[in-house]
C-alpha cells in the first residue's frame, strides 16, 4: 500500500490542476471582490483642479495678514462659489468669495478662511483670523497625477479602489471572471428537504456547504444535490452537467468501502485517488475527466468544509488571480489538553480569542491568544463547526499536545 501524501503535497497537485479564470470586462458595480487584470491609468489628476477644503472665503492671504479677533479685517464679498460651479470669476484684490467645500479656487485666490472665523456675511464678511497661502486649499494632482497607474493588475478589488477608478474616469474594468464549477453530490442515503427522511436516510447538506463558499469567491456554481451510488447513474449525470464547467467538485465516494461511486466511476478516466496524512479529509482524489479538472472530497460534512479551506479554497484563489491565497495563521495557546493520531495532521474546529492588551482587562496583557476545541474531532459533528471561527493545527508528528501548549491557529474569520 503506497504511502499518504502529506498535506503540503496534495495542495500543491490541486494548486496546479485548476485552470487560470479568463478575463472578462464588467462595469464598475459587478467588480467588487474580482481581482484586476489590467493597469488602470489615471484618465484626469485628483484632485482635477485646485480646491476649497472646507466651506468658508476664498482670498489672497496678503490681503487678510493682519486679521483677529481683536482687529479683524472686512472685504466685500464678491461672488458665491458653490461645488460644481465652472465659470467662477477671478478675484479681485481686496475682495472675498463665498466659498463650499470641494467648489474650484478662483484665479487671484491662494488661500481661504473657514466659515468658522468669520461673521458669515453675504454682501461683504469680516474675518477674524489670518491664513497662510495655500491655507484649506486641496492642491490638482496631490492625490493621484493623471496619466499615472493608479491600480495595477493583480489588485483586489473592494470598495476604495473601485471608488478610486470611478474619480479617475473609469465606468469598467478588465477583471478575472468566475470559473464555472459543477458541485456534485454522491449518495443513495440522500434525501432532499422537505422530503420526509426514512430509516437509514439523511438530508444532503454538502452542496450546500460547497456552493455558498465557492460563490463567496466569485465564481458560478451548477448544483447537483443527490446521485445514487450507482455508476452508470453517476456518469450520465456528469456528462449531462459538466460540459460548460471549469471544475467539477464532488462529495463522497472516495473512500474504502463497497460503494465508493466516484471512486469506482473515474478510476479508470485516469482519475487519482490517494489518501493524505490528515484528519478529518483522509480520502482524497484529483485529475480530469474529458479534460476538466476534478477534485473529488470525502462525504462528512466536516471533512468537506476542511478538504475545502486546506485545499480548494486557495487552489480558487489562485485561479482567479488573487496574490494571498491562504488564511491567516497565528500561534495561540490551548486552553485544554488534546490528542491528535500518529502521523496525521489534524484539523479541529476551535475558538480563538486574541491577545489582550495591557490595560485592557489585563494587568500585564498577553503576547499570544488563546484557542479552545468546539466538539470532538469526528468528521460528522458539523454543529461545532457553526460555533467555530477557526482551525486549530495539530502536526503529524504529535500524539497530544498539553494545556498552555503553542499550537498553530488558521483564521476563518
Amino acid at each position: 500500500m503506497s504511502q499518504p501524501l502529506s498535506v503540503a503535497e496534495y495542495k500543491a497537485t490541486v494548486a496546479t490542476l485548476l485552470p487560470a479564470a479568463r478575463t472578462t470586462t464588467l462595469p464598475l458595480e459587478q467588480c467588487h471582490g474580482r481581482v484586476l487584470a489590467e493597469d488602470v491609468t489615471a484618465g484626469v489628476s485628483l484632485p482635477p483642479f485646485d480646491n476649497a477644503a472646507m466651506d468658508g472665503y476664498a482670498a489672497r492671504a496678503a490681503d487678510i495678514a493682519g486679521a483677529s479677533e481683536q482687529s479683524p479685517v472686512e472685504l466685500p464679498v464678491a461672488a458665491d462659489i458653490p461645488a460644481g460651479r465652472t465659470d467662477g470669476p477671478p478675484l479681485a484684490p481686496g475682495t472675498a468669495h463665498r466659498i463650499m467645500t470641494g467648489a474650484p479656487i478662483p484665479d487671484g485666490a491662494d488661500t481661504v478662511v473657514k466659515v468658522e472665523d468669520t461673521d458669515g456675511g453675504t454682501e461683504r464678511v469680516r474675518l477674524f483670523a489670518a491664513a497662510s497661502s495655500g491655507n484649506s486649499v486641496r492642491r490638482a494632482g496631490e492625490d493621484v497625477t493623471g496619466g499615472d497607474v493608479a491600480l495595477r493588475e493583480g489588485t483586489l478589488l473592494g470598495a476604495a479602489q473601485l471608488g478610486l477608478a470611478a474619480a479617475v474616469g473609469r465606468a469598467e474594468l478588465a477583471v478575472k471572471a468566475g470559473l464555472r464549477v459543477l458541485v456534485l453530490s454522491t449518495g443513495t442515503e440522500l434525501v432532499l428537504p422537505p422530503e420526509p427522511l426514512r430509516h437509514g436516510q439523511i438530508y444532503e447538506s454538502n452542496s450546500i456547504m460547497l456552493a455558498a463558499a465557492i460563490r463567496a469567491l466569485g465564481c458560478e456554481v451548477d448544483v447537483v444535490r443527490s446521485v445514487v451510488d450507482d455508476v452508470d447513474t453517476f456518469r450520465e449525470t456528469l456528462a449531462k452537467h459538466a460540459e460548460h464547467a471549469d471544475l467539477i467538485v464532488t462529495s463522497g465516494g472516495v473512500s474504502a468501502g463497497a460503494y465508493e461511486v466516484v471512486k469506482d466511476a473515474l478510476t479508470s478516466e485516469g482519475v487519482r485517488f490517494t489518501k493524505v496524512a490528515m484528519q478529518p479529509g483522509g480520502p482524497q482524489g484529483s485529475g480530469t475527466v474529458n479534460g476538466t479538472p476534478i477534485v473529488t472530497l470525502p462525504g462528512n460534512p466536516v471533512s468537506v468544509l476542511v478538504s475545502y479551506e486546506v485545499f480548494l479554497r486557495p487552489a480558487l484563489l489562485a485561479a482567479l488571480g488573487h496574490v494571498h491565497v491562504d488564511r491567516p495563521v497565528v500561534r495561540a495557546r490551548l486552553l485544554e489538553r488534546l490528542v491528535a493520531p500518529a502521523g496525521r495532521r489534524q484539523f479541529r474546529r476551535g475558538f480563538y480569542s486574541p491577545p489582550v492588551a495591557p490595560g485592557a482587562g489585563s494587568v500585564t496583557g498577553s503576547v499570544t491568544g488563546t484557542v479552545g476545541p468546539r466538539g470532538g474531532p469526528g468528521s460528522h459533528l458539523l454543529a461545532a463547526f457553526t460555533q467555530a471561527n477557526c482551525l486549530i493545527v495539530l502536526p503529524e508528528d504529535v500524539i497530544e499536545m498539553d494545556e498552555g501548549a503553542e499550537v498553530d491557529v488558521v483564521l476563518l474569520s
